[in-house]
């Protein structure tokens, strides 16, 4: 490899040192060929993926990307996850930022969609991300839709996935009051 040459594999990222590291965040994840031939291509893409706090979540690709039974759509696929990640990055602000604001979220859903494209040069993205939150507040002190759509703009601008992506996030949702 040449000087000039970056590091393979390792994309938009400086040295350690240059960065501003906050925190790390870790994952492992675990497949094997169990006796499958694989240069056939028929292997199947079930794996674990494994978190630090002792969580293990069975995955695989997407049926949409690689046909049954070679993914179980049983298992969370990387597409998914994605649009989770945003989604609830999105939630846990939304939650804070109320609390902080004196307002009682009751409960909060989301029916969150990752919409997959080609980009100009003909690869597969994720290219919007589209937030349905449906937000009861309960309690005496009720916001307004401005405050809700406050709220929401202030919880998407601090969500560290929405920070970290390209694709654009939109929230349409809802919210209500429950009655006292």
């Amino acid at each position: 490899m040449g000087e000039d040459m970056p590091a393979p594999y390792v994309y938009n990222a400086g040295p350690e040192t240059e960065r501003a590291k906050m925190s790390t965040h870790s994952a492992t994840i675990e497949w094997s060929r169990q006796g499958s031939k694989f240069t056939d291509n028929k292997y199947s893409r079930e794996h674990l993926w494994r978190f630090d706090g002792g969580a293990v979540v069975p995955a695989s690709s997407s049926p949409e990307v690689v046909r049954v039974p070679l993914s179980n759509p049983a298992h969370v696929d990387p597409e998914e996850a994605f649009v989770a990640s945003v989604a609830s990055c999105h939630m846990l602000w939304f939650l804070g930022l109320a609390a902080a604001r004196g307002f009682t979220v009751e409960c909060y859903t989301d029916t969150a969609r990752g919409l997959m494209e080609k980009n100009a040069g003909g690869k597969a993205w994720i290219a919007r991300v589209v937030l349905h939150p449906e937000v009861v507040f309960a309690g005496d002190q009720a916001p307004d839709d401005a405050a809700v759509a406050q709220l929401h703009h202030a919880a998407h601008d601090a969500c560290f996935i929405a920070n970290s992506i390209r694709s654009e996030v939109a929230v349409e949702g809802s919210w209500r009051q429950q009655p006292i």
